[in-house]
């Protein structure tokens, strides 16, 4: 209650929850992307012509360049092995192939899918450094075939930044996904070749393949690896992709048998070169090098990689930051993968915890002898706080001049500009006091009808809120037992029959009621809704009264009561009905001061951790519980369904969509059962559904949105709420169930 106008929710702290949460949908997509799991990782063709192919090309060596724009292959010498590896860079395999290679003193062709060598720079340099040459496998190991121009161009891109961020270099050898010798081309790989031809790539295929993907066994991968009558080869082996234990056996085994058959191993580089040399010796000629670099400084020093370019500077970086970015996906997906399943299991422990404490509250309170103590049957105080509720406050104060219990009214007006006062003086009411104040705040007010009331036990509710005749005798009967000093009521939204209201009555039932059957079994109640709520008058004045340290008075004050060693509990039966927000702004504006307040309120009674007494066991009992429930998992909670949504794109979409489908399902039940507890109708819980993937998503984001200010040391005033008055008697509000 104040008199400054809201401001626009729009703002800064806004902007920055929405940067948090795009940043880590980022993060996944990224992750995601570099899992090659997007698309289906299985090529998409078979049998397909080669009309539009040459038959040069076609039964030509598996070098092939578009040197002038015009189709070359050409082939490995005799006896002399291009030892070429797929689908790496391998954490487990890559590092065991290079020492094989070292130690046999041989290099390699190593072909990197970019998604790997982004995730495992470290490996390319040592491949690199150790003088094997590398060539671009694709991103993402998806097959080019019926992709667009620009996917095929990103592919290799992609790859391309990835390399010039781990090891410095570019390279002009390229292998696509699925391909086998030259005459598997067909009509719809073999635009992609002259695409990547005119850019001065050199496509590399095999003509001899080891197979050790099939693990056939280790003497039948040296045998298949092995040329025929003294042939040259492009080898195929792989150091990714699965099982590599049988290709690690037969690598070395396969190097010195083909040694001893006078066989020399060179790269992709060094079989193009041995090419050219023995055509310029035949007098053909030198023919021009597809791809060569300009500037003879641009590749590398060592002729085995002459495939390699040094990455310009605004490369470099570019792939620097590339790897930069994996790197920050690479920790926080397994990070952020923990985190949740610690959030799932405590949902689901809340869950269980809530449905056993209610049923057992629920039987100890409706038990036929169950009574508090003597009947409370004296008058009480009832402080209605109010400002500018002209829509509200006759049916208000009319539903209290309905009451069966003995009351006097006494309504604060908090500076109003309206005529509520004038409203309120006009109904007549015999028990009723209309105290005027300056616009001081809800607190003030609050405090103010205190010090006004004749009796000890003092009941305050909102200015919008309509009681049921019975409402404040079933309130009050808990203070026929000493030690209580407060009581919480129960709180319904009248307004329930829009998409946001329903959203609230499956909130307010399941979440609050629910929470606070718990909460008063563990004898840790953290809030009384302002909406209903009874007080010890001697108890409230003796903590201070209302405090305008924070924006949630009502917890503010439930926790100093439990400190002070008052006991809080729940009159389920003493039902209130409340206008709650209509709005999407004006829901954002009370669970945002509602969720902040609670943070300012758990921060002021934070000593109350290491206090003794009743002190103490709300700090170690109540506020972990609050912290965790009204915090953290709700921060984490939505998180859950960003994750299902990775995981369906990008995981397993059946397992994904079953586990989110049976977490709703949990929650599910346990609404029905609160309903049950509150005989309320099921029909509300079909807006179920649609409230886990909308409603929920809204309060994560005010939810950050209160801890960005939280932690920036921003500061928020009261910000009065839009009424409407639909919530008329509480005979309507009950026939809108």
């Amino acid at each position: 209650m104040s008199r400054s106008r809201p401001s626009a929710i729009p703002g800064p702290r806004v902007v920055i929850a929405l940067l948090l949460l795009l940043g880590l949908v980022s993060v996944m997509l990224l992750d995601g992307y570099l899992r090659a799991e997007i698309g289906n990782d299985q090529r998409i063709r078979s049998g397909a012509s080669s009309s539009k192919v040459p038959d040069s090309v076609l039964d030509g060596g598996p070098l092939l360049s578009f040197p002038g724009g015009t189709a070359r292959t050409q082939s490995v010498p005799d006896r002399t092995i291009v030892l070429t590896f797929d689908d790496g860079p391998d954490p487990e395999w890559t590092g065991k192939v290079l020492d094989v290679l070292d130690d046999n003193d041989v290099p390699g062709t190593f072909f990197l899918v970019g998604s790997m060598v982004s995730r495992y720079p470290g490996l390319v340099r040592e491949m690199v450094d150790g003088g094997n040459e590398v060539g671009v496998h694709t991103f993402t190991h998806i097959d080019l075939s019926y992709r667009s121009a620009s996917r095929v161009t990103r592919e290799i891109a992609q790859t391309q930044l990835a390399l010039a961020g781990a090891a410095g270099i570019t390279t002009t050898l390229f292998r696509a996904p699925y391909s086998s010798t030259n005459d598997a081309i067909d009509n719809y790989s073999w635009p992609v070749y002259k695409k990547l031809g005119a850019l001065g790539y050199t496509s590399v295929f095999i003509d001899t393949d080891s197979e050790d993907w099939q693990q056939p066994g280790v003497d039948e991968i040296i045998d298949l690896a092995t040329p025929k009558s003294g042939k040259g080869a492009s080898v195929l082996f792989h150091d990714s992709g699965g099982d590599r234990e049988q290709t690690l056996e037969a690598l070395p085994r396969y190097i010195k048998k083909m040694k001893a058959q006078g066989y020399t191993f060179t790269t992709v580089s060094g079989a193009q070169q041995q090419d050219e040399q023995a055509q310029s010796q035949a007098g053909q000629g030198t023919p021009d090098r597809a791809g060569q670099a300009a500037d003879p400084a641009a590749s590398a020093s060592d002729p085995e990689q002459a495939a390699h370019r040094r990455a310009d500077a605004t490369t470099l970086w570019e792939g620097r930051a590339l790897l930069a970015a994996v790197a920050v996906a690479e920790w926080t997906m397994p990070g952020l993968a923990a985190l949740l399943t610690v959030v799932g299991v405590a949902v689901l422990g809340r869950f269980g915890l809530m449905l056993v404490l209610a049923r057992s509250h629920y039987r100890r309170r409706n038990r036929r002898r169950f009574v508090w103590g003597p009947a409370v049957i004296g008058p009480v105080s009832v402080i209605v706080p109010a400002y500018n509720e002209k829509e509200c406050i006759a049916h208000t104060l009319g539903s209290l001049a309905s009451s069966t219990h003995p009351i006097e009214i006494i309504l604060v007006d908090d500076g109003s500009t309206d005529g509520t006062p004038e409203i309120a003086e006009s109904l007549g009411l015999p028990n009723l006091r209309v105290v005027r104040q300056e616009n001081a705040g809800k607190s003030a007010a609050l405090n103010n009808g205190v010090r006004q009331a004749r009796y000890d036990i003092v009941v305050m509710m909102d200015g919008d809120t309509v009681f049921e005749p019975e409402t404040v005798h079933r309130l009050v009967q808990p203070f026929g037992d000493p030690a209580v000093g407060a009581v919480a009521g129960n709180a319904k939204v009248g307004n329930r029959n829009t998409v946001i209201g329903a959203w609230q009555h499956i909130e307010y039932v399941m979440g609050f009621n629910l929470d606070r059957r718990m909460y008063d079994l563990l004898r840790c109640m953290p809030t009384i809704p302002g909406a209903i709520g009874a007080f010890r008058r001697r108890a409230v004045l003796a903590v201070g009264g209302m405090s305008e340290d924070t924006l949630a008075e009502d917890t503010d004050i439930t926790i100093a009561l439990h400190r002070a060693g008052w006991r809080v509990v729940y009159a389920e039966h003493a039902r209130a009905w409340t206008e709650a927000p209509a709005s999407l702004g004006q829901l954002w504006r009370q669970r945002y001061r509602w969720s902040y307040g609670t943070m300012q309120a758990l921060w002021k009674h934070r000593r109350s951790v290491t206090d003794r007494g009743p002190s103490g066991r709300f700090g170690r009992v109540g506020m972990p519980l609050v912290v965790l429930f009204q915090i953290v998992t709700p921060l984490f909670a939505p998180l859950i369904d960003v994750f299902t949504l990775y995981a369906m794109l990008f995981v397993d979409f059946r397992a994904s969509l079953l586990a989110w489908l049976a977490i709703l399902l949990v929650q599910l039940l346990c609404a029905a059962y609160a309903f049950r507890l509150d005989r309320e109708k099921y029909r509300y819980l079909l807006m179920m559904p649609l409230q886990q993937l909308a409603y929920r998503q809204l309060m994560y984001l005010v939810l950050i949105h209160s801890c960005v200010t939280a932690a920036t040391g921003g500061r928020l005033r009261w910000q009065k709420l839009k009424r409407t008055g639909v919530v008329g008697s509480p005979t309507s509000g009950t026939e809108s169930r």
